[in-house]
């Protein structure tokens, strides 16, 4: 099926959902407190981090390797290392994330396309709508948060025999997938699994559906909240001393830095993704533009400019020797603007150097 410029994007087809626990219980449970005074106000339950990452068909066993059993084995072999990020939000007077086992969802889809003619179509002016039906999202339920996952994986398999593997993670645990390097610990443990001599033909736990439905997608099952890209970003490097929200000139110029870059501005409040020197707790803020600190002289020297690619998720091997033919990020449900500060730490629990994340909506978005 060739797919003009022209052209609507594909119906995506659903072919399973499975959640995706801890391989086995995890303890102690791991807790993250969010501090904020109004999430809902401040939308926290939408936010979320999209990373998809496309392989190409190389030779016939590629088939195995993408197999969604085998991933989802080893996702929750994975997991293992982070079971916060298939926990749940804890009821109580206070925010908080456990890892209670909850699990992950997956989900396995196809697309009546090859990986190249769709990828000719990201390239066109539909591509803002393309990539958002290759992962999936629903926003954290306002009134029942403990029932919402927090991350979601979609598989979609081209014609082609290539695929696609989407994340989605609530923006509150994206420092797991970004500093953490989550994404390359699992294509590591994957690889290492799939690569044993011992290896069983089928993986044990894949149950996909027995019948296939032809007019089936994931919005007839459950709807998702999947924005498309309505945003541009852009990321910065700082020394760690720069940051922190009562010393917050550092921010306005990479905001400021944003805005001249993309020629839109930020509404006149946006929300600060403060992750603190705690890795058991990350501060969210409500910031009036209007009451930052102007920046100081001199700053710009030691502020540099950063890519998505130095996160690392380029050069993941789910299959050694073969990293993905591309990966695209963006950040979902962006409103006015939003920017996410990400330390780093050095052996003394100091912050070394601190990646701030500056998303700013499209002027017609705005």
């Amino acid at each position: 099926m060739a797919m003009s410029k022209g052209a609507l994007i594909p119906e995506i087809h659903m072919e399973s959902v499975q959640t995706v626990t801890p391989l086995r219980i995890t303890e102690p449970r791991q807790a993250r407190q969010v501090l904020t005074a109004d999430p809902i106000g401040k939308g926290i339950f939408k936010h979320c981090l999209h990373i998809l990452l496309y392989h190409a068909k190389a030779s016939q066993d590629d088939a195995r390797w993408f197999h969604v059993g085998w991933l989802k084995e080893s996702l929750a072999r994975a997991l293992l290392e982070q079971p916060i990020l298939a926990g749940r939000f804890r009821e109580g007077d206070e925010l908080e994330i456990v890892s209670n086992d909850s699990g992950i969802r997956l989900l396995e889809t196809r697309i009546p396309t090859s990986l190249s003619e769709f990828l000719d179509f990201r390239g066109s002016r539909g591509r803002k709508d393309a990539e958002a039906e290759l992962v999936f999202w629903k926003d954290i339920d306002e009134q029942n948060p403990q029932f919402s996952p927090l991350v979601y994986v979609q598989v979609t398999n081209f014609q082609c025999g290539g695929c696609s593997i989407g994340i989605s993670c609530s923006l509150l645990l994206a420092d797991i997938l970004l500093k953490e390097n989550f994404i390359k610990k699992w294509a590591d443990i994957h690889n290492n699994m799939l690569s044993k001599d011992d290896l069983p033909a089928a993986p044990m736990y894949y149950f996909p559906n027995t019948k296939k439905c032809t007019d089936s997608s994931p919005t007839s099952i459950f709807s998702s909240n999947t924005s498309k890209k309505s945003s541009q970003t852009m990321i910065f490097t700082i020394p760690g001393e720069h940051v922190n929200s009562e010393n917050d000139y550092a921010l306005q110029f990479c905001v400021e830095e944003a805005e001249r870059k993309f020629g839109t501005k930020m509404a006149p409040k946006w929300s600060l993704f403060l992750k603190t020197k705690s890795c058991n707790s990350i501060k969210v803020e409500n910031f009036p533009k209007d009451g930052l600190i102007k920046p100081k002289s001199g700053l710009q020297s030691q502020i540099a400019v950063a890519i998505w690619d130095d996160f690392g998720t380029n050069d993941v091997e789910f299959r050694k020797g073969k990293k993905p033919a591309l990966v695209s990020y963006w950040i979902g449900f962006v409103s006015g603007g939003l920017v996410m500060a990400m330390p780093s730490a050095d052996q003394k629990g100091c912050p070394d150097e601190v990646k701030v994340i500056v998303t700013v909506p499209y002027q017609d978005e705005f």
